[in-house]
């Protein structure tokens, strides 16, 4: 990944980067799986792949590469990745998948 993006920030993705440093392995789609709408499952996947590789959560989970989002959307089998666009339209949303990612990772902050 290119360091143009900064601390806590996304740089330009590569495919090659988007599929070493963004996929979804057998404990994240676990944990993905338990969300109802592509959007939470989208947003939910999203904070797992920021904080993983930013290591903090971003305060909007959206400000993330639309290639990221198409990528993950690809993985978890959602047709329309701009679904993900409803994911914080309730504030709280956010904030109960960042405990709960947190609690299930192990993270501390």
């Amino acid at each position: 990944m290119t360091d143009e993006g900064g601390y806590g920030r996304f740089g330009a993705l590569s495919r090659v980067e988007l599929e070493r440093f963004f996929y979804l392995d057998a404990e994240d789609r676990k944990l993905i799986a338990g969300r109802r709408r592509d959007y939470n499952r989208l947003g939910f996947a999203l904070q797992i792949v920021t904080v993983r590789q930013l290591g903090m959560f971003l305060a909007d989970p959206l400000d993330a590469p639309l290639e990221l989002v198409d990528y993950l959307a690809e993985q978890l089998g959602i047709e329309d990745s701009s679904c993900v666009k409803q994911y914080t339209e309730r504030e709280k949303t956010k904030l109960e998948h960042a405990w709960e990612i947190q609690r299930e990772y192990g993270l501390s902050y």
